[in-house]
């Protein structure tokens, strides 16, 4: 996420190292650098200009402070006037006062909006404990329909449709349902179109004035860059929405929609999907964004992933075998299933302070983890327990089960020995720091390689 935009912030503040103090002279090309970036990552021209002259007006003449370097202090310049581009403080979505909440949802087609009307039931029931339904009112196309009760099936939410192919009717009888049923929470998928036209906008416009929605989230696609904002542009004078939900942000290399959108249109993004599974999304927070942009990681984030997944009484456990060097091919795999579960790894990597710029010439393989659990699972229990059994016979006949060499078998052998030494060296850094130290170690298996 923003590699290359990461990349040039960082070397334009490089050239203030070694400097005495901020001043004139050494900050004007350094802020130049700033806008070129910024524009080159396709932010608008407008947005590009206003951020780097206030961080030129900043950090003009400010002394360096003591065991603070200028480049230190001039991340912290550019990192303040970052969030306060990107609106500062976490927007949450509004809940009713009385029963149901209503969320519209609309956008071009192609966004991932259906997908993401899915995902913000998922996260709605699972983290804010409400029970949704979801109502198709993308009534034109029968793909759109088949496609919400496919996704709401995989989460085991209820989906309100009709046959007749008018979208206020759908929008009004599913929160007539949701009362019904007593369902706290609607969330209502609208029809999209390949751009912005008059039909569609007059569609959003009477569900909304039909239902009263508490929220109406714009969903854009973030890889279109400036069409993004142009359409959330034209979106919002129309039919006034409340936030902005920024999609496929994993594969925008360049960035410009998330940092252009909230001054351009003046309202709050409020949620990033960084992939295609339905535990993708991630509330937005301006301060964890600026914070992984510049380099620094989000160690927030993956705490809170972390703690999802991992459980206080299995990490004793684990602590303790660390300790006892009983650590084995059973504990490993447990652990390698966890960390899968946090979500992408070259997400999780970008939440660790430092690890971008480490690892920025090297591919991130998703399905690093494959190989290696086959080799695990072609393993008898005992051999997982006990790894020292594994004689040269028994080594052939897992490699012909898992698909594998030998000598993937005998790398993955040296590697685990390598890497129990090592946990056991960080055992006072906690579950996840083990983990991680641990798979820096898996040389040639696993994706920080």
């Amino acid at each position: 996420m923003f590699e290359d935009l990461s990349s040039k912030l960082n070397h334009a503040v490089q050239s203030l190292k070694g400097e005495a103090k901020i001043s004139d002279v050494n900050i004007a090309e350094t802020v130049r650098e700033i806008r070129r970036a910024l524009l080159d990552a396709d932010v608008n021209y407008e947005v590009a200009k206003t951020f780097t002259n206030h961080i030129k007006e900043r950090a003009m003449g400010e002394d360096v402070l003591t065991a603070v370097n200028p480049g230190q202090q001039f991340t912290k310049i550019v990192y303040d006037e970052m969030v306060e581009m990107f609106g500062q403080e976490r927007e949450d979505i509004a809940v009713a006062h009385t029963p149901p909440t209503v969320i519209l949802i609309a956008g071009l087609q192609g966004s991932g909006k259906t997908t993401f009307a899915a995902k913000l039931a998922k996260y709605l029931k699972e983290e804010n404990n409400r029970n949704p339904i979801l109502a198709a009112a993308d009534v034109y196309r029968p793909a759109a329909i088949n496609q919400i009760k496919t996704l709401a099936d995989s989460i085991n939410v209820p989906v309100y449709s009709i046959e007749q192919k008018d979208a206020v009717r759908a929008a009004k009888e599913a929160v007539s349902m949701a009362k019904s049923l007593a369902l706290d929470t609607v969330i209502i998928d609208t029809a999209g179109r390949m751009h912005v036209d008059e039909a569609m906008m007059n569609e959003v416009a009477e569900i909304k004035e039909a239902v009263q929605p508490n929220e109406t989230l714009f969903v854009v696609d973030s890889m279109t860059g400036q069409d993004a904002v142009n359409t959330a542009k034209e979106f919002n004078e129309r039919i006034n929405y409340d936030g902005v939900v920024l999609t496929k942000l994993d594969g925008d290399t360049r960035g410009g929609a998330a940092l252009s959108i909230k001054t351009v249109v003046e309202k709050p993004i409020k949620f990033v999907s960084t992939g295609e599974k339905l535990d993708a999304l991630s509330p937005f927070y301006p301060d964890r964004m600026a914070q992984r942009i510049l380099g620094m990681g989000d160690v927030v984030s993956l705490v809170e992933k972390a703690q999802k997944e991992f459980d206080q009484e299995e990490a004793e456990k684990l602590q303790k075998k660390i300790k006892s060097d009983s650590f084995d091919l059973e504990d490993f795999r447990q652990q390698l299933q966890q960390v899968k579960n946090m979500g992408s790894i070259s997400d999780l990597v970008g939440m660790i302070p430092g690890a971008d710029k480490a690892l920025q010439d090297q591919e991130i393989d998703e399905d690093s983890f494959k190989p290696i659990e086959a080799i695990i699972n072609s393993m008898t229990p005992e051999e997982r327990h006990n790894p020292d059994i594994l004689n040269a016979t028994r080594r052939r006949r897992i490699a012909k089960g898992s698909g594998t060499k030998v000598q993937d078998v005998n790398d993955l052998m040296k590697q685990f020995n390598q890497m129990k030494k090592m946990m056991q060296s960080f055992s006072g850094m906690g579950k996840i720091g083990q983990m991680m130290q641990g798979m820096k170690g898996m040389k040639g298996k696993l994706p920080f390689n």
